[in-house]
């Protein structure tokens, strides 16, 4: 995981909310002209959700399959197919990898889909040719029509679709905001439209409903922090290190601390300011943003006022990224603290012998079964006075999976499941399934929480679907269930011992947390 942290149950076929990590579907082999390929339309049956109505525009190209799966809340693409002995079988992308397996039978499609949790039957039968893909990549270059029809949809479906879109903003008010954004599209550039309509999103209050970020945001390579009432400049790219550690003061013209305030319409309104405050630090270095709401004239190009600890004040001059470009980040500290060591694993320990403590980063739900399995037998080889699990970076999964394989086992276990022997590490960005297995923790065992108030609110809308938006093929994601992990008092969940990392120590690679819980 790079210095930047992304805001990044299946209920139908139509759309799914993606657990981070999990495992793809095998490859597939691709096709020849004379497999089966065209447009279908038909039915599926999932145990969740009923009968539904779908189409399936497959093609044959270049020896591969493609198309889209289509449904009215959007297209879903063909990833990869083969067919071979009567058998058809695709993998397609519904934020997760869903399978259908059919047998072919002239015209006929029958068979089964898979995907997470659910299963069910499905049944197509080809009505004609295949048809020319249109593009699904999303895309700010609409002109203001498209953008109304746009909106138009958002306005009309997010209602529709959101558990309760109405919970934390009125319906007038939201009505207002659409007929005001409408009336300035012919005005606004790409920046500004996109803003707009997620500005609105985030007036539903809750952290899982916003529009997804288009492929190009035109980030800047330079990484800011928030330490108190500071932002430093926490990582750069090679060539730029004389900016490690300064102050950060301005954006162009604009006071750092105004920029803030306008950056905080692109939060969830009714979740907790330490969630805007972590996304925010995103977003100061976010070209789409900052062009979005004025505060620089070219999304591609930004200069930042920094003040050095000596009081000498400087303006670093940075561009834009290209899209999915890989960054080599030049970082504050020299050293890696453990919790930020291994940065492509979801899941990983080691014993800590100087304090008898296993440590496990608890980052994602990807192969949780084995995974918490394996921490478990590697306890109870150690026999340790404390078992950690670091949940600053868990960004989220399925919180049931969090339960099962890891919360019951730990509270079955009387040696570690002791006050002062089971620690929790929460921070502003434990967030989603990460919130509730913390929530979780607390309610179910004697652990302790160490770190920050994190940052969404226990009690919330939560189980996101996805919706595409006809012109732009924005991704609109929505929340489609309310959960309540607090019975009772404030609507949080705050560490028992609350500990903020100071510049001095984040320069130093000390992490701050993890030491309160050793004694060190």
């Amino acid at each position: 995981m790079g210095p930047r942290v992304r805001r990044s149950a299946f209920l139908t076929v139509l759309w799914f909310l993606s657990v981070p990590g999990q495992t793809p579907a095998q490859s597939l082999n691709g096709c020849k002209a004379t497999d089966p390929n065209g447009y279908f339309e038909g039915t599926v049956k999932s145990r969740e959700a009923g009968e539904l109505s779908i189409s399936l525009n497959l093609l044959c190209a270049g020896g591969k399959y493609e198309g889209d799966l289509l449904t009215p809340v959007g297209n879903f693409p063909i990833k990869d197919a083969s067919f071979a002995s009567g058998q058809l079988v695709l993998h397609f992308d519904a934020g997760d990898v869903g399978t259908i397996t059919t047998r072919v039978e002239g015209d006929h499609l029958a068979g089964t889909f898979q995907l997470a949790n659910d299963s069910g039957g499905i049944d197509l039968r080809r009505i004609g040719d295949p048809k020319p893909r249109k593009p699904t990549e999303a895309t700010l270059r609409l002109t203001p029509a498209q953008w109304r029809e746009d909106l138009k949809f958002f306005a009309e479906e997010l209602p529709k679709r959101h558990a309760n879109a109405f919970a934390h903003v009125s319906r007038q008010q939201f009505a207002a905001e659409v007929t005001a954004l409408n009336a300035k599209l012919d005005q606004l550039n790409g920046d500004e439209a996109y803003a707009g309509i997620d500005r609105i999103a985030q007036m539903v209050g809750d952290g899982h409903t916003y529009v997804q970020f288009p492929p190009d945001t035109a980030n800047f390579p330079i990484d800011i922090r928030q330490f108190g009432t500071e932002y430093r400049v926490a990582a750069v790219v090679q060539g730029n290190e004389q900016a490690l550690g300064a102050r950060v003061i301005k954006i162009e013209n604009e006071p750092l601390a105004r920029a803030h305030d306008l950056l905080m319409q692109f939060t969830p309104q009714a979740e907790t300011k330490q969630l805007a405050d972590v996304r925010i630090e995103d977003f100061l270095t976010m070209g789409m943003f900052l062009h979005a709401v004025g505060i620089i004239p070219d999304r591609t190009k930004a200069h930042y006022t920094l003040v050095d600890d000596n009081g000498k004040e400087t303006v670093l001059e940075v561009h834009a990224l290209t899209p999915n470009g890989k960054v080599e980040w030049v970082t504050a500290f020299e050293k890696r603290p453990l919790y930020r060591q291994h940065p492509g694993e979801d899941f990983w320990y080691q014993y800590l012998p100087d304090s008898r403590a296993v440590y496990c980063s608890f980052r994602g739900y990807a192969h949780l079964a084995e995974n918490a399995k394996s921490l478990l037998e590697f306890a109870k080889q150690q026999h340790p006075e404390k078992l950690i699990i670091d949940m600053r970076q868990n960004l989220g999964g399925d919180f049931k999976e969090g339960q099962k394989y890891l919360i019951d086992p730990i509270r079955a276990l009387p040696e570690i499941n002791r006050k002062g022997h089971l620690f929790v590490l929460i921070s502003g960005y434990t967030f989603s399934a990460g919130m509730s297995n913390a929530a979780q923790f607390r309610t179910m065992t004697a652990a302790t929480l160490v770190g920050q108030t994190i940052g969404e609110r226990p009690n919330s809308f939560q189980e996101a679907r996805e919706m595409r938006l006809p012109n732009s093929h924005l991704v609109v994601r929505y929340s489609t269930q309310f959960y309540k992990f607090v019975e009772s008092g404030e609507n949080l969940i705050k560490p028992d011992w609350e500990v903020f990392p100071t510049w001095t120590e984040y320069k130093a690679g000390r992490d701050p947390v993890l030491a309160r819980v050793l004694g060190k």
